[in-house]
């Protein structure tokens, strides 16, 4: 929950809870391939649930919202300790974690960037909150587990998050849409781009290849150019 001076309508509300629950099952997974047990699994999903959303509140010189009321604190913890008694066996696959973050991430871009807007900050701040918000956490989540950040591989993450929250604020300023319908329109339009990113295996690439579909090897590449 968030404190008692920032207002959220209904489906807000929904797409912050939506998105502690994904986000908090993503890093239990991410603690499931890992092996560790359910304080691991607790402390990893939590901070992948709060950490963007508590970075966000320090930057902005907000209160942390869950240090007033814990409600999303709990909601993390207990879908990271429900994911731990739901697992019966290792997990050599990371899908549903990949699917659970991308719908983490959708749902934060848009929270963060409408709290940032509730808090008065400038639309490009509150875009860029949003980003945050929908990053923050995959990124602590990552670090902690000693695994490469998404947000550093090229992978189009950050860009979706940048394009839900740009989405929502866009549509609240220029359209007649309510905060509610537009939140869900900007989740759509994050998720959609960042769904294709995991099915396509669009990357953003080094210099000279701005855009990069399906897996190409570095060995590939040298075998290339040692025939030509």
């Amino acid at each position: 929950m968030t404190p008692s001076n920032l207002t959220l309508s209904p489906i807000i509300l929904a797409l912050m809870y939506f998105g502690d629950v994904v986000f908090a099952v993503s890093g239990a997974l991410t603690a499931a391939r890992h092996r560790m047990d359910i304080l691991g699994f607790v402390m990893i999903g939590t901070i992948t649930g709060i950490g963007g959303g508590t970075i966000r509140d320090l930057l902005l010189g907000r209160i942390v919202w869950w240090t007033q009321d814990p409600v999303e604190l709990i909601l993390c913890m207990t879908a990271a300790m429900v994911t731990y008694f739901c697992i019966r066996q290792d997990i050599s696959g990371h899908k549903a974690m990949i699917w659970s973050d991308a719908m983490g991430l959708s749902a934060f871009a848009v929270v963060g960037c409408h709290v940032a807007i509730e808090f008065e900050a400038p639309f490009v701040v509150a875009v860029f909150m949003g980003a945050l918000t929908a990053t923050g956490g995959g990124v602590i989540r990552d670090v902690l587990t000693q695994t490469r950040p998404m947000i550093l591989s090229g992978q189009l993450y950050a860009t979706a998050a940048l394009a839900g929250a740009s989405t929502y604020v866009l549509l609240i300023k220029l359209s007649p849409l309510e905060g509610g319908v537009a939140g869900v329109v900007a989740f759509g339009v994050a998720f959609c781009i960042r769904a294709a990113a995991i099915i396509f295996n669009i990357r953003m690439g080094p210099p000279g290849e701005f855009i990069r579909i399906g897996a190409v090897k570095k060995e590939d590449n040298h075998r290339r150019v040692e025939r030509s």
